[in-house]
């Protein structure tokens, strides 16, 4: 504790500056026993608000990197931000300080030198502007242990609300001081100014009454007349703080780590008429509530730090990060490798075939020191009869006071067999098992410096429940991940994977999930290849979120597959949906819009079931809505689907969407969709660049609901590579049929695969003359493969069958799925379609 000079400049020395005192009326003498006689009370309310330390100071201390060693409860208040979140960062990193006061609280730069001025500092918490007055002083010795190469603590800063000195009162003293430079100059400290100065703390000039002052100072401090002596002679004398002096009290401005101390007492000084002690009639805040309140404080402020990651490998680093420096200069996080891959729940039984990763290292020395030695993400080979093993196998920890020379060698052996013996050896040690429920998860490190007291009880019990808390985080992280994987699989595994490869269309799919992870959705999309190279686009969208969301959506979508092999309308296909959906049960309530392209005939068709209506865009860089029918979603019933039927030119694109992409807080569906239509206009671009542009500027930040889009290139199929056939249902049309595809592949140049497709179209030309009715129509087209289709009015399908040695027909059918590389069938209009794909000479 030191008391600067009214005026003085700025010396060199170390301490604190002091306070405002209490009148003479209210002083207190201290002692450590009660006396019941005396008439002892508690600490009155008057004097904590005058005592520097309880009067709304918040002490921060640096070491030697600026980094913050202590961080006071007064601190959290002044600057809303918690200790877990200060401690081993540094000062400037924390606070956003005008940029002409950083290089204060540098200890190259403030050592030797004393310094105070104000400035204005937001809150971290809530952006708040406070008014702040700072007192910072250099402390000369290397550590507070005194050990060889201890960092210790080198800068001592005090911070106040000058608004609320103002208002309690207190005279504290901001001086218009200079601030010196490394050059040994000196420069005004800007926005430096005076406060009023409380007549009991201001010492008079050189020379002047020193038992006076030393008597005020002595009413301030649980000093006697005669200690005080020392501090003012100091402060009168030299004008500089007094430091070193030879006598320890305890102040309330650093927290007690130690036993609960006895409650301290006071007892009104008996003076002549002085009028007796004011007391409050709330109840007071002793010595032992305020030792026990900061472990609390560190407690839940920890533990709030380690339960806020849902990601157990996060939480595990947050353990070591808020242990250090706190309770330790060392911390390291090893989990079972069962646990870290979340591949099989944690085993029960501990021996050398566990294996186990080293998920987090946090330490307070200086960088590199640890790093090569305890490196991060290592493989760790258990060993019997070593702490670790002890630590997970009885379930309670293991504390080495001090570990010697023999007992550091068999640690090193086990954290991977490198030689640790100079970094453990003297050093405190403590191992604590990480268990939840019942299952040992992992262990984790603790060292102390040798020049740093052991782990003591209140320390122990600290973190054993860091430890309980620890891993029941990391148990919960490491399920809510295998949840997580499992949603995501299932949604994954009902979405379609790569787009199809058809003739004239491209297909490209963009699909994002909702912002919180577990809330898979129930969106889907697809394209589906149908005859005559046509494709089928879907998208839908089911409502709500969860498991059964995406359970009913791969429901939807395999019913929307099975159901478009039949080559239906798209109308005719909602219904069926609809009618299974409503079989399925009543919560199966979907949206769907699916559209049919056809690249030959230059058409689109479409039917929509409450979904939001795609966007169609021209070769030309038009981009319009398409007014297709709102229509019930699927589930509802009750309610006709219409088909639409659209124009499309070669080169445009179609894009379709789920309304993720379109909704947001700020701007409704109709919004939304204006905003898509306008940022497709201007010409169509590559697919993958469209549906990018589209996320990162409609789908920007965190979406509420996934967002599903499907863009489709209509390129179309060209009028040379499609050959049409008409022909009359006579024996004669065989052989006509034959050389018309014989003339047709020469002029494709496919001459290789001429007898091959020849014997196809002769097979099933023969299937309809004979089993069909009415006009036979043939075609061929050219696209990834080659598609011969054969057209009859007649309703039976052919139907593939085992021939029979003596059987006279019913191999006409093996022959083409012999020869062909797919076949089938499908009802049109009026009638069918049987049809074969070969595939395109090299």
């Amino acid at each position: 504790m030191s008391i600067t000079g009214s005026q003085s400049p700025p010396h060199t020395g170390d301490g604190v500056p002091g306070g405002g005192a209490p009148s003479p009326e209210q002083s207190a003498v201290y002692t450590s026993e009660p006396d019941a006689s005396r008439g002892e009370l508690h600490i009155p309310r008057f004097l904590e608000q005058h005592l520097l330390g309880v009067a709304h100071m918040a002490m921060i201390s640096l070491d030697a990197r600026a980094r913050i060693a202590h961080w006071d409860p007064t601190a959290v208040d002044l600057f809303g931000v918690g200790r877990c979140q200060t401690l081993g960062r540094p000062l400037t990193k924390v606070l956003r300080l005008p940029r002409e006061y950083r290089g204060a609280f540098e200890p190259a730069e403030v050592f030797g030198h004393a310094w105070c001025a104000a400035s204005t500092v937001p809150r971290v918490d809530n952006g708040e502007l406070a008014e702040v007055g700072w007192w910072v002083y250099p402390i000369n010795r290397p550590g507070l242990h005194g050990g060889p190469g201890d960092a210790g603590i080198r800068v001592l800063a005090l911070a106040a609300d000058l608004r609320r000195l103002r208002e309690d009162g207190l005279g504290l003293m901001l001086d218009d001081v200079l601030v010196a430079r490394p050059d040994g100059t000196a420069r005004r400290a800007a926005g430096a100014r005076l406060l009023r100065v409380e007549p009991a703390l201001a010492p008079p000039s050189k020379g002047g009454d020193t038992a006076t002052f030393a008597r005020h100072l002595a009413r301030l401090l649980p000093v006697t007349d005669a200690e005080a002596d020392p501090i003012a002679s100091r402060v009168l004398g030299l004008g500089s703080p007094a430091v070193n002096l030879s006598m320890r009290v305890r102040l309330p401005i650093a927290p007690y780590r130690g036993d609960v101390p006895r409650a301290l007492r006071v007892r009104a000084r008996a003076a002549t008429g002085a009028a007796p002690p004011r007391t409050d009639p709330r109840p007071e805040q002793g010595w032992e509530t305020m030792a026990v309140r900061e472990p609390l404080t560190f407690l839940s402020e920890a533990g709030q730090q380690i339960g806020s990651s849902l990601d157990h490998l996060q939480a595990a680093r947050t353990l070591a990060e808020v242990l250090v420096p706190r309770l330790a200069d060392f911390a390291a996080v090893e989990l079972l490798e069962d646990v870290v891959a979340d591949s099989a729940p944690p085993v029960i039984d501990i021996d050398e075939t566990t294996v186990m990763r080293r998920v987090a290292v946090v330490h307070n020395e200086e960088p590199g020191r640890w790093d090569g030695a305890v490196p991060e993400d290592e493989t760790l080979y258990l060993r019997q009869r070593t702490p670790c093993v002890q630590a997970m196998r009885t379930g309670r920890p293991v504390h080495l006071p001090r570990v010697d020379r023999d007992r550091a060698g068999q640690i090193a052996a086990s954290l991977g067999g490198r030689d640790l013996r100079p970094l453990l050896t003297g050093r405190a040690l403590l191992i604590v098992p990480l268990i939840a429920r019942g299952r040992v998860l992992g262990t984790f490190e603790l060292l102390r410096k040798p020049d740093r007291p052991g782990f003591d009880e209140l320390d122990r019990a600290m973190i054993d429940e860091l430890a309980r808390r620890a891993a029941l985080t990391i148990d919960n992280g490491r399920l809510y991940h295998r949840e997580v994987q499992v949603a995501q699989e299932l949604q994954r595994s009902m979405l379609p994977d790569d787009p199809p490869e058809v003739a004239g269309a491209r297909v490209c799919y963009r699909y994002r999930p909702a912002g919180q992870a577990a809330q898979v959705g129930g969106d889907w999309f697809d394209a589906i290849p149908l005859p005559g190279c046509r494709l089928g686009i879907v998208v839908g969208d089911v409502m709500g979120h969860g498991l059964t969301s995406a359970a009913i959506m791969g429901q939807l979508r395999t019913a929307v597959r099975t159901i478009a092999a039949q080559d239906m309308r798209p109308d005719i296909l909602l219904r069926q949906l609809d009618v299974l959906a409503r079989r399925l049960g009543e919560g199966y309530l979907a949206t769907c819009l699916y559209a049919v392209y056809d690249p030959i005939a230059g058409s689109c068709r479409i039917s929509n079931a409450g979904h939001v209506p795609p966007v169609l865009v021209s070769p030309r860089g038009e981009s319009r809505v398409l007014p297709v029918p709102a229509g019930v979603p699927i589930g509802v019933g009750g309610e006709p689907f219409e088909t639409m039927e659209f124009r499309v030119e070669d080169g445009g694109q179609l894009v379709l969407c789920t309304d993720g992409l379109l909704e947001r807080r700020d701007r409704d569906v109709e919004q939304g969709l204006e905003e898509l239509r306008a940022r497709l206009a201007g010409g169509p671009r590559p697919l993958d660049r469209t549906c990018d542009t589209l996320l990162a500027t409609l789908g920007a930040g965190t979406p509420a609901d996934d967002i599903a889009i499907v863009a489709v290139g209509l390129d179309g199929i060209s009028r040379d590579d499609v050959a049409t056939w008409e022909l009359e249902p006579r024996s004669s049309m065989v052989p006509q049929a034959r050389a018309q595809v014989a003339a047709r592949l020469t002029g494709w140049r496919m001459e290789g695969i001429t007898d091959t497709v020849q014997l196809l179209v002769t097979e099933l030309v023969t299937n309809a003359l004979v089993h069909g009715a009415g006009a036979i129509g043939l075609r061929l087209i050219k696209g990834t493969t080659l598609l011969g289709e054969v057209y009859d009015d007649g309703h039976d399908m052919p139907q593939l069958c085992h021939a029979e040695a003596t059987d006279e027909s019913g191999r006409g059918l093996q022959l083409v799925s012999h020869l062909a590389e797919r076949w089938g069938t499908h009802r049109a209009d009026q009638g069918k379609v049987v049809w074969f794909e070969h595939p395109l000479p090299r």
